[in-house]
């Protein structure tokens, strides 16, 4: 036994063979998402989901985003002729038991938040090239952990609650990856928590609307039971009038700052727009800030709002529906419809019609179609 150990061991050493590498192509460009595994190594602050939705501007730019972002249509296109296509049910409503856009909702929500999205195959059909989603549910992102290579760069397969599941077919997981975006509570994790410390210091300022007060007895030293009887009096009189009356035994002291010296409104402010940034979106939309909007600007901020803010998490979510897997990747892609959320106003949309209906570029009946004014 030790003459064949040896004997391999000098083979090893003193052969020229090179061992040849079998790379696997789909396994070297397996996803590999940072934010775990970097981003909370460098001293970054992060906040939970609950936490963040506490704060008013938060809570509207989410609303807005993902309410907006479900409320798209979708639809499918050939790419080659632009024509439209039925659009496939695993796309319109992925599950059965809920309206898709509740899906949409929580999918936008969670690349807004955490940077990824994490639906599960729920039901799929065969196909002579492979497999295809028939119905799949959204996945909370927090019960979702990747597991890594022995060189943590690739992702080689998911657990979902601790539980090991399949790399495709049903229970397999279908990864909305974001836009190199590590999501809202790891990159502004700070700014929400002084937000909160804000909130916590105006709350307690609206329950005590005073300074902090200390009775100081310039006499004997009171006993605890005293000093107790005395508080519990000087809360209940407050509680009942303004006006104190103490005796020469008892000195009142104010210790600290009121709100209006400690700009607590001035701070609130300026995180809210701190938010707004870190949300992507215009401070007009969470009111941030007070400007006076007219209906020509607020068309404008509606473009810009799906230019700058929906723009990276719509295209992260039609990318991945236009995955084979979902649809016919050489000749279909998926895309969510904008054209209703952008039009403009009956006047701006008579003339275009006026000038493409003149040009023949459509028809009388187009246009009443394009206004739903055919029934």
């Amino acid at each position: 036994m030790v003459y064949y150990v040896l004997m391999g061991l000098f083979d090893r050493f003193l052969t020229n063979q090179t061992p040849q590498d079998n790379v696997d192509v789909k396994a070297s460009l397996a996803p590999f998402t940072i934010t775990e595994a970097i981003y909370n190594q460098i001293g970054a602050t992060t906040a939970t989901r609950s936490a963040a939705l506490s704060i008013p501007t938060i809570a509207r730019a989410h609303s807005l985003i993902s309410s907006t972002l479900a409320s798209l249509p979708i639809e499918q296109y050939n790419k080659f002729s632009g024509a439209h296509e039925e659009v496939n049910r695993a796309i319109a409503q992925p599950d059965p038991r809920v309206p898709g856009a509740v899906i949409y909702s929580y999918i936008a929500s969670d690349l807004f938040m955490y940077g990824i999205a994490y639906g599960q195959v729920m039901d799929s059909y065969s196909i002579s090239d492979g497999s295809r989603v028939r119905a799949w549910t959204r996945i909370d992102p927090t019960t979702v952990s990747p597991e890594l290579n022995n060189d943590q760069t690739e992702i080689i397969g998911y657990r979902v609650r601790g539980l090991q599941v399949p790399n495709s077919g049903i229970g397999s997981l279908i990864v909305f990856n974001s836009l190199a975006d590590e999501g809202l509570l790891n990159r502004a994790g700070r700014t929400i928590r002084a937000a909160l410390e804000l909130e916590k210091a105006a709350e307690m300022y609206a329950k005590e609307p005073v300074p902090t007060m200390v009775l100081k007895s310039n006499g004997t030293n009171l006993t605890p039971e005293r000093i107790t009887k005395l508080l519990e009096s000087w809360k209940v009189a407050r509680g009942t009038r303004s006006t104190a009356f103490l005796n020469a035994d008892v000195e009142l002291q104010a210790l600290g700052f009121d709100p209006a010296k400690l700009q607590l409104n001035e701070a609130r402010q300026y995180v809210a727009l701190e938010l707004a940034r870190a949300c992507g979106i215009s401070a007009y939309f969470v009111s941030a800030e007070m400007t006076s909007m007219t209906y020509s600007n607020a068309t404008t901020e509606r473009r810009a709002f799906i230019d700058f803010t929906l723009k990276p998490l719509l295209v992260a979510i039609e990318k991945r529906l236009s995955m084979p897997d979902f649809v016919p990747s050489i000749t279909t892609e998926v895309r969510f419809d904008l054209d209703d959320f952008l039009r403009g106003n009956p006047l701006e949309r008579a003339q275009v019609y006026e000038i493409l209906n003149r040009i023949g570029a459509m028809s009388v009946e187009q246009i009443q179609e394009e206004e739903d004014l055919i029934r």
